[in-house]
């Protein structure tokens, strides 16, 4: 075999490698968090003690979690976040719990005048993940829970 048409083989073989490798690479790009678990309680208020709300969901991504946006919204409101609104929104408390996977824990209090001052019926939570590697997973209704009349 000449050496020009070996020399031309390696490199054909060396380009075709490149490319997969850029496949590869391209295939392999930023995965999507996934959530599970994910639960929403609402607890009224008493005359003795505060209400809560609490939403809890585990995030799970192959480069971790940057974050969780949360919001919980009235159904009859027909308010229905976009992704990009839910960037704006607050966050979540998120702990690992292994290598991929984080707690996300969203809560806050009720009083009984918030409660005098809310929608009662169905209400919905989106949620936001965010990984660390830029893949994001948008649950425009990861749970639902109401609030009776």
């Amino acid at each position: 075999m000449s050496k020009r048409i070996l020399i031309s083989s390696l490199l054909g073989v060396a380009a075709l490698g490149g490319v997969a490798a850029g496949g590869i690479a391209w295939a392999y790009g930023p995965t999507e968090p996934v959530l599970e678990n994910t639960s929403a309680r609402y607890v009224a208020p008493t005359d003795d003690r505060t209400g809560s709300f609490t939403f809890t969901t585990d995030v799970t991504d192959d480069s971790g979690i940057k974050g969780l946006k949360v919001i919980a919204w009235p159904a009859s409101s027909k308010l229905d976040p976009t992704e990009a609104e839910l960037r704006h929104v607050d966050s979540a408390k998120c702990a690992a719990v292994s290598d991929e996977t984080y707690r996300c824990t969203y809560s806050f209090k009720v009083t009984k005048k918030d409660l005098a001052e809310t929608d009662k019926g169905t209400w919905y939570v989106s949620a936001l993940a965010t990984s660390k590697d830029g893949g994001t997973t948008f649950a425009p209704r990861a749970a639902t829970f109401a609030i009776p009349a």
